[in-house]
């Protein structure tokens, strides 16, 4: 992982070079650096107590580090830097809402603080696909309606940079892939955005870059894709109990190893169309299912986990 120090300042929205913070015995933030650049979806990604909330929260200038150097557009957000705040927003876990108002009047409220006016409150709520429940009280939203009128409340007063803390957490699947496509006109609009998941499927489909930081340091630092094509994960492929035995798929072409896992037979190769070829000759493809490197693959080998459940889809 490198800092780009030879970007100009005026391209790079946050800058961090060599950040620690402690809290007694535990060191929470150890020796972290790294460049968010502007215009970028940027991920941060680890377990819990990795870190990534006390380096967000050092960024918008809610602690101070112990040493090391923070510059969020092009100043320090630490003391308290009030100059900042117009030009940033920041979406939590734990947002706070006027409950008794409806959506428009909150965010109007949310507005007004800003110096912004109603017509910017509706216009944000037109961003997150909220404009049909702009009279509905805040009490009687869904989660996934609170999720984008707290996103919305980060960005009615149009900052640079909207930092997200994990904001599809607790969602039904249908209200995060909802949310997903106003994460995608965020990203569209060229703003730049700090973001916290644990949802690596949705890192992949979203982050132009992603940190995977573990016990506080950068474990990995790159796109997506490069980061699952450096990892050399193999493919796997599925196939249904009684096709082909264990030792007979062992020793087709290609195949590294042949185990029984979850119901199936699942073949390990690197070379999944060659494979597939033969498996074809042998027994068709009926029922064979493919599964290719990901991010969580990446993710897993980094943090040392070992419990997954692989995303699969059909040959």
């Amino acid at each position: 992982m490198t800092t780009d120090s030879n970007r100009p300042a005026d391209e790079s929205a946050v800058t961090i070079e060599d950040v620690h913070k402690r809290y007694g015995d535990r060191q929470a933030v150890d020796g972290i650096s790294l460049d968010v650049r502007r215009g970028e979806f940027f991920g941060l990604l680890g377990p819990n107590g990795a870190g990534k909330t006390t380096l967000i929260e050092i960024m918008e200038g809610l602690r101070q580090a112990d040493s090391g150097t923070v510059r969020v557009l092009g100043q320090s957000p630490w003391p308290r830097n009030t100059a900042l705040l117009p030009r940033i927003g920041v979406q939590t876990q734990a947002s706070a809402f006027f409950v008794r108002q409806t959506a428009l009047e909150h965010l109007s409220t949310v507005a007004g603080l800003y110096r912004r006016d109603r017509a910017a409150a509706a216009r944000t709520l037109e961003t997150v696909a909220l404009t049909e429940q702009g009279g509905v009280p805040v009490e009687n939203l869904s989660g996934g309606q609170r999720q984008r009128l707290a996103i919305a409340s980060a960005l009615v007063h149009d900052p640079e940079l909207i930092f997200l803390d994990e904001p599809t957490a607790a969602l039904d699947p249908q209200a995060r892939r909802d949310l997903w496509e106003v994460l995608r006109t965020l990203k569209g609009e060229g703003r730049t955005i700090v973001y916290t998941t644990h949802h690596l499927d949705e890192a992949e489909a979203l982050c132009d870059r992603v940190a995977i930081l573990v016990a506080g340091k950068v474990a990995a630092l790159d796109s997506p894709h490069r980061l699952v094509t450096a990892a050399g994960a193999p493919a796997r492929l599925l196939l249904p109990l009684g096709r082909i035995g264990v030792e007979e798929a062992s020793a087709l072409p290609g195949v590294d190893r042949a185990d029984l896992q979850g119901g199936s037979l699942v073949l390990e190769t690197a070379v999944p169309g060659k494979v597939l070829q033969a498996l074809d000759g042998l027994t068709g493809l009926d029922g064979v299912m493919t599964r290719t490197a990901t991010l969580e693959d990446v993710y897993l080998e980094l943090t040392g986990a070992a419990h997954h459940h692989p995303t699969e889809s059909q040959a």
